[in-house]
């Protein structure tokens, strides 16, 4: 008996240096409730080791334990990877995006071996138990394998345990109860029930699926109505919808009170559009000295002061954003790329629709993420990428911004037509230094004076290459007596996750957090005779493509999209990937259930609410191709 408790203390001790080294080496804070709930599942899950390692004999009871033990330290060590490689944790579903990791291996192995401190802590259990193999006893006597019918009762108990504990806390926001029965949010999963306990969730759900559910909330008037003289019509159409559709987005529509037109609803209607979703792009590469054009472009036109790009699954999830007005998941991404969706609201459709002429550019593999087929999708017919009819240098990486302007303006320039260009960039791509990055090294004599750590000034290097092309774009616009009637607009993918937090403060003007700040950005709508117009309003890269439809003067559903315009009157939002929230009355943070500004109880769970609606909308959108489904009413 006596040897049975000493290995169920063991397990329990291992168990819990892995949660609470995993957590001082992840997070900033930890919470009561984060610190019961991981213990209670750690318990039953020793009861569980103790078992399956005292079956058999005390061989086959050793194997078992040095197998257990290597595949809960290889969870814990690739999440902590991932974390700090590419700012995300990992989910058995991200396994669909698994051509990303093989496109970057080469970086995948410098990650890490800068990660390797936390790798061997997290193979720390697993060297204890073999370094100790001689004093940790597994043979157990047949008469000491009766107590083992004891945790065939503690088991269950402790299972039952750990869901009461869960359900005393369900009627609090973004609860551990929300987490496992109402929310699919992995990132929230692992800070607030552990890496064992998230797991367990995650491989339970890839098994038998998972579906957020739209919550039948009232819509509270937040619209900004102070600067109002007169009152405009909504952004809203007659909608014949298929009874066939997915009820969450039914019932999302409806609820949906939509967003106002306004003063710049149409301004630049027949005007012609360069959209670009830039690589990695931040404020903090942009510098009046090095990056004079980017300069230019944030400080001239629309500027908005509280513009936020938060970071879902590297560059196709901010990419997604941008081109659907959607917030992204795992499951929809997956579908996304496949281009099967209908998007008769896509980008390049609605451009069609107003009869311009549309091209897509990318200098880099459009097969990549199947860039190619999702492009088409959402009306991109005209696309080139590299190996796809892009006549650049394809054989470095990563590839020119100036070289892709330069080999793509003749396609457009001289256009009967307005024309419609979405360039997605790749010269900000990681990593940042001078040996492995083909950018960074061909603009490194910029920045060898800046008083700078090596990946800043190689981020720096690399934002150069992105203002050279853009200033390359307007000089070309300008001399084909293009550059009036054109409008640019870009937005960043995501801010460089591959930079610490330290090392983005660097270049930095003011002192970014790692949770709200981190993500603030800058948003170019920019035209040559265009006036500074000052936004404070908040909004996030989803609200991006509503804006853009309002302002060509584009007919639309403001209710078919989960982000709205940022020039209406509605009230900005800007949701992060854990679900903490910005709005324009104050800032959220999930972990913590802290809110500072604005408003009380109530008005905290009605944001939350509608983020759960706007989340379950968005994945119900693709993963049920819901605008297959909706049609608008002839006139």
């Amino acid at each position: 008996m006596k040897k049975i408790i000493k290995l169920n203390l063991i397990n329990i001790c291992l168990l819990s240096f892995l949660e609470l080294i995993f957590g001082i080496l992840m997070f900033d804070t930890f919470i009561r409730d984060t610190i019961i709930s991981v213990f209670i599942h750690i318990l039953f899950s020793s009861f569980i080791i103790t078992l399956l390692t005292t079956l058999f004999n005390r061989k086959i009871n050793k194997i078992i334990n040095y197998i257990i033990y290597a595949f809960i330290c290889i969870i814990f060590a690739f999440q902590f990877v991932m974390k700090n490689s590419m700012d995300s944790f990992m989910s058995l579903s991200m396994f669909s995006f698994a051509d990303q990791a093989v496109d970057f291996l080469g970086a995948a192995f410098k990650i890490i071996f800068s990660n390797l401190y936390g790798i061997i802590i997290c193979f720390l259990p697993l060297i204890f138990l073999i370094v100790f193999r001689k004093r940790i006893d597994f043979d157990i006597e047949r008469k000491d394998k009766l107590y083992l019918l004891c945790y065939i009762v503690l088991i269950p108990l402790g299972i039952l345990g750990y869901r009461l504990y869960i359900n005393i806390k369900k009627d609090t926001t973004l609860s551990i109860y929300d987490l496992y029965y109402n929310i699919n949010n992995n990132d929230l999963n692992i800070q607030k029930l552990g890496v064992i306990s998230s797991f367990e969730l995650d491989l339970y759900r890839t098994i038998f699926g998972f579906e957020d559910k739209v919550i039948n909330v009232n819509f509270e008037d937040n619209s900004n109505k102070e600067d109002e003289i007169f009152l405009y019509d909504k952004n809203i159409l007659d909608l014949d919808i298929d009874n066939n559709i997915d009820s969450n987005i039914k019932l999302y529509i409806e609820n949906n009170p939509g967003t106002s037109k306004n003063k710049y609803t149409g301004i630049f209607k027949d005007k012609n559009l360069v959209f670009v979703v830039a690589e990695s792009f931040s404020t903090i590469g942009v510098r009046e000295d090095l990056t004079p054009t980017l300069y230019k472009l944030t400080n001239n036109g629309f500027v908005f002061n509280n513009y936020y790009v938060p970071y879902f699954l590297s560059t196709i999830g901010g990419e997604f954003q941008a081109d659907t007005a959607l917030y992204p998941s795992i499951n929809s991404l997956s579908i996304w790329r496949s281009g099967n969706n209908s998007f008769p609201y896509g980008l390049g459709n609605s451009f069609n629709n107003i009869n311009y002429n549309t091209y897509a550019y990318h200098n880099h593999s459009g097969y990549f993420q199947d860039r190619y087929k999702y492009l088409k999708a959402i009306g991109f017919n005209n696309f080139k990428a590299c190996a796809m009819g892009l006549d650049i240098n394809c054989d470095v990486w990563p590839e020119s911004d100036i070289e892709m302007i330069e080999k793509t303006y003749t396609d457009y320039i001289d256009s009967d037509k307005p024309f419609m260009a979405y360039y997605m960039t790749v010269s900000g791509h990681m990593e940042y230094n001078f040996f492995g990055n083909n950018i960074a090294s061909k603009n490194k004599s910029l920045v060898d004076n800046l008083n700078l750590s090596t990946s800043a000034s190689a981020y720096l290097a690399t934002q150069i290459e992105l203002d050279r092309a853009l200033e390359l774009l307007i000089n070309r616009l300008e001399g084909a007596n293009k550059l009036d009637d054109t409008v640019i607009i870009l937005t960043a993918d995501h801010y460089p996750y591959a930079l610490s937090l330290e090392e983005m403060n660097e270049l930095s003007t003011f002192k970014r957090d790692n949770l709200f700040e981190i993500n603030h950005n800058s948003l170019i709508i920019w035209n040559n005779k265009l006036n500074r117009v000052e936004i404070d309003k908040v909004g996030m890269s989803i609200d991006v493509l509503p804006t853009v439809y309002n302002l060509f003067g584009i007919e639309y559903d403001s209710r078919l999209f989960a982000g709205t315009d940022l020039l209406s009157n509605s009230e900005g939002l800007v949701i992060l990937s854990n679900r903490s929230w910005i709005t324009d009355k104050g800032k959220y943070n999930s972990i913590t259930n802290e809110y500072i500004g604005i408003g009380d109880v109530d008005y905290v769970n009605n944001i939350n609410k509608t983020i759960q609606n706007k989340i379950s909308f968005s994945r119900s959108m693709i993963t049920n191709n819901g605008y297959k489904y909706i049609k608008i009413k002839e006139k």
